[in-house]
């Protein structure tokens, strides 16, 4: 299990209370598959437990009429946050995804809908509570919670109610979570792996973290502090906000300082900011970006030389040109599109909670207890060769879950995205002999 101390009996306690209502719905010939009311399940799996938001009527627009729905909701950054222009690209990535599942016959007797549950969170936290509050009474699981404060804003209320969410983060806080089934290395991960190349490829002897705080960019200064230490090299920690008018002191600090190494996790807006003043006010090394921070259309803007000079770019897999099965599935589904990284974000973050629903199904189980039940029990997922083979070992504890290879793209105006790989499925030494206690960013100290 993946869970942590600060956590402990409390948890128990709640496993032990769902695998005894598990069990009492397993006896129960009424809520197995017989069950008039949507709202208390259905035939359309069998003999299959179900609680919320699996029924037996067929989803709207159902691929397989004969189907049960299994509903998922989605809580993304749609009009007003710095992930606006990304949310809907992640929801499109995903409904390709469930549509190809559902192509496929479905799971368990269910067809699975992510589109009748879709709320904007506006990157907010009392947003994102207020419009999850509003879906969980009728959906099992979430497809998708965009933005680390986002999720942590209701990761308490997911455990208390047994609802397994999919991130559209990367936080190494979801090691902790049993309720999360993240996809990917961690911020803090993939800085450590960036460190260690700049080191081995560049000799870099300083590096600067530039980020936002919280446990999106303070995990991943963290990272980076931790591969500085392991590599006898200088660490700065800057810490920065959102908008492209708030990166003067970043800027200045480079210019200041110099370091061999500039680390940014921010959004794609104030990463072009900073890169291209920096770079324009004379600086000369390397700069590198966490996941969320590049942007195709920065190759359109005044700061795509200065990108193409000194940016790389940090993934948890390769980019969209890259040769893998589920690259491959993901563009035939997706059909017609601009490429964008964040298509394939929907698209790769879905399969852990498809092998949950998976696995749930064949349990007989797909009760909010009996899905969180199967995913925790996860020992290895398959990503269709997009992640290392053996990924997915939640049932291994935190330390076994954490994903530790990182995708390393230079920026090329000749690639569909704008990012050729330069590094896959990299995995630095820092990294390989980090033990994952407790998320980065609290067991670190930044000062």
């Amino acid at each position: 299990m993946r869970n942590t101390a600060r956590r402990g009996a409390g948890l128990r306690r709640r496993r032990l209370m769902a695998v005894s209502l598990t069990g009492l719905a397993v006896l129960a010939a009424g809520c197995r598959g017989g069950g008039e009311d949507p709202a208390d399940g259905g035939d359309g799996g069998g003999d299959v437990a179900t609680d919320v938001g699996v029924t037996s009527e067929p989803c709207p627009d159902a691929v397989n009429a004969d189907n049960g729905c299994i509903y998922l909701g989605t809580l993304s950054d749609l009009t007003v946050g710095p992930f606006a222009a990304a949310g809907p690209l992640i929801i499109e990535g995903q409904e390709a995804f469930w549509n190809r599942v559902n192509e496929d016959g479905g799971i368990g007797g269910y067809d699975v809908d992510v589109t009748e549950y879709v709320r904007d969170n506006q990157y907010n936290p009392q947003v994102t509570n207020q419009v999850y509050q509003e879906i969980k009474p009728d959906v099992l699981a979430l497809a998708q919670t965009l933005g680390s404060p986002m999720t942590a804003a209701i990761v308490d209320d997911l455990d208390a109610e047994d609802i397994i969410a999919a991130p559209a983060a990367w936080s190494s806080l979801y090691l902790f979570q049993d309720v999360i089934v993240e996809s990917g290395a961690s911020y803090c991960a993939e800085a450590m792996n960036g460190v260690d190349y700049a080191v081995e490829n560049d000799g870099i002897q300083s590096v600067m973290a530039i980020h936002y705080a919280g446990d999106y960019g303070a995990d991943a200064a963290a990272g980076a502090k931790v591969a500085a230490e392991a590599n006898g090299i200088e660490f700065t920690n800057v810490e920065t906000t959102a908008g492209a008018d708030n990166q003067a002191a970043a800027i200045a600090a480079i210019r200041e300082q110099a370091p061999d190494l500039v680390l940014i996790s921010t959004g794609p807006t104030e990463t072009a900011t900073i890169v291209g003043q920096a770079v324009a006010g004379g600086f000369q090394g390397r700069v590198m970006g966490s996941s969320p921070t590049w942007n195709p259309a920065i190759l359109q803007s005044p700061a795509a030389p200065a990108f193409q000079a000194a940016f790389q770019h940090l993934g948890p897999w390769g980019p969209w040109d890259a040769e893998t099965d589920g690259h491959a599935a993901a563009l035939e589904a997706l059909g017609d599109v601009q490429p964008n990284e964040f298509y394939l974000a929907g698209w790769f973050w879905s399969y852990p909670l498809k092998a949950a629903l998976e696995a749930a199904a064949e349990n007989g189980d797909l009760t909010r207890a009996g899905l969180r039940e199967a995913a925790e029990g996860l020992e290895e997922i398959d990503f269709e060769g997009v992640l290392p083979e053996g990924t997915g070992n939640y049932a291994g504890g935190a330390n076994e879950a954490a994903s530790r290879a990182t995708y390393i793209s230079a920026i090329d105006p000749a690639a569909s995205t704008g990012l050729a790989p330069v590094a896959e499925a990299y995995t630095g030494p820092t990294v390989e002999a980090y033990e994952f206690t407790g998320p980065c960013y609290e067991v670190e100290d930044l000062g």
